[in-house]
């Protein structure tokens, strides 16, 4: 266990921040509730963004941007838009050394002016659908900030898209709900589970919202991406309209949906350890590090680092540039520049002695289990990324199987209850309540409705209110 990391069990917390740190992921800055994010955790974030970024594009999207600043009158054309996020917007009043005759809103999200651009874009159904995602930071601010889960400002893709039709648009809506799915999975080793939020955890001015939530190790719920239904509430509100192919005049269908810089926080509650980060092999931007070791520095020049930058080529025509670490670091005792690596999650280590010079081969230390594993200098570029994807799996798996072991079944208030308090984890129940109700849920117990999952479309009777015909429903505390 790392001496300068609490262990996770003590104070998960503090766990957590320490793992930031000692991996060197984010830091603090000036301004309270934001956070400066270091060059390892970005190019994490970079990894990440260029999976979503290809799953987007593959589904016909395109990327654009649009401002910062929003004027104010817009959030107020959304009753229900404005009223969600007023608390947590931050309002410039002045610039340009004079007070501004209108206060300009810094972005909680671009619903209302990407809606203000699509009025003027979209005139005839031939201009649908519109199709745009856009990269940037939002600001909300937050009160009780927590690096990367909830900071003021924070980095994400917010996807907006216009339709002909409302079959259309919740097509998309679902589509890209199962993108997000799929990549935070595959990619991300996050056994996520997809679903419909309830009325009272739904996005402001939205239909329907559909989320894909992750247990966390402290097995508390994160929301980890959403997908909205906005249906015509704003292209009502800023008149996006169209000629319909009858000739007919139209309100468009939108959707809009995001995945931020929180997908971060998800990776290191999910899979880090009391030594520190653990990364999915899909999403660490350096897989393998490999690290000559001598105390001889002429063999070291000579012999063993010659050969280092020979396998680091090879590895790399297979797994990508850059994504093999060569580690020179000969001023730090071996045991140092081993525990260097684990700490920033490095899924392979690869260690290159005297005795394995000698012999051909490298020994092998897995991240995820700690196994080690002698592989020959002529299969390294064949076994390396066979063990690459053990490894992947193995984290989804290991994940997967926390997250069933802590769901429990309720049937009623009292065992709800009970269960939350002994067991934790995501409790699964049938609910119909309406939203007083899951207010009231939420402060007798802290825990809320995350979702109803779409792969149990089962009906049952109501855990609370003992209406019968109601819908399979998971409940947690969450972040």
């Amino acid at each position: 266990m790392a001496k300068n990391i609490t262990p996770r069990a003590q104070d998960f917390s503090q766990w957590y921040l320490d793992v930031i740190r000692v991996a060197g992921l984010a830091d603090y800055a000036p301004v309270r509730g934001c956070m400066v994010v270091r060059p390892t955790g970005y190019s994490i974030w970079e990894v990440i963004q260029k999976h979503f970024d290809e799953g987007f594009k593959e589904t016909g999207h395109v990327n654009a941007y649009f401002p910062l600043l929003i004027p104010h009158s817009f959030l107020e054309k959304e009753a229900q838009h404005v009223e969600g996020f007023a608390p947590e917007c931050a309002v410039v009043t002045h610039a340009g050394g004079e007070e501004l005759e209108e206060p300009l809103v810094v972005r909680p999200t671009s619903e209302t002016v990407i809606g203000h651009m699509y009025s003027k874009w979209v005139q005839s159904w031939r201009d649908l659908p519109l199709l745009i995602n856009q990269w940037c930071s939002v600001m909300r601010w937050e009160k009780r900030p927590r690096l990367f889960l909830r900071t003021s400002e924070f980095l994400w893709q917010e996807g907006h898209t216009a339709h002909a039709t409302r079959d259309e648009a919740m097509e998309e809506t679902l589509t890209m709900l199962e993108v997000y799915r799929r990549i935070m999975v595959e990619e991300l080793a996050l056994p996520v589970v997809a679903g419909e939020k309830s009325e009272g955890e739904r996005f402001p001015g939205a239909d329907n919202t559909f989320t894909c939530e992750a247990m966390m190790s402290d097995k508390k719920a994160l929301q980890a991406g959403t997908s909205h239904f906005l249906g015509q509430n704003f292209a009502k509100a800023f008149e996006i309209a169209f000629q319909d192919q009858d000739g007919q005049v139209q309100f468009a269908w939108t959707t809009s949906w995001g995945v931020s810089t929180r997908l971060i926080g998800a990776l290191i509650m999910t899979h880090a350890d009391d030594d520190g980060l653990v990364l999915p092999p899909h999403v660490a931007p350096v897989k393998v590090a490999l690290l000559p070791i001598s105390t001889d520095e002429e063999r070291l020049a000579s012999d063993l680092e010659p050969k280092a930058r020979e396998l680091v080529t090879a590895l790399e025509a297979r797994l990508g540039r850059r994504s093999v670490a060569l580690d020179t670091q000969y001023h730090m005792r071996p045991g140092d520049r081993f525990f260097s690596h684990l700490q920033k999650g490095v899924p392979l280590r690869l260690e290159l002695g005297e005795r394995e010079w000698q012999e051909g081969r490298v020994r092998a230390v897995r991240r995820d289990t700690g196994e080690k594993i002698d592989l020959p200098w002529d299969r390294l570029a064949e076994e390396v990324p066979a063990i690459l994807e053990q490894i992947q799996q193995n984290l989804y798996q290991r994940a997967l199987e926390f997250r069933l072991a802590h769901t429990h079944d309720v049937s009623s208030f009292d065992q709800f209850r009970s269960t939350l308090e002994e067991k934790g984890g995501f409790l699964r129940g049938y609910f119909a309540g309406t939203r007083e109700d899951e207010k009231a849920i939420k402060e007798a117990t802290g825990a809320t409705v995350r979702c109803f999952p779409l792969e149990d479309q089962s009906t049952g009777t109501c855990f609370y209110t003992g209406k019968p015909g109601a819908r399979r429903a998971l409940f947690a505390k969450a972040y």
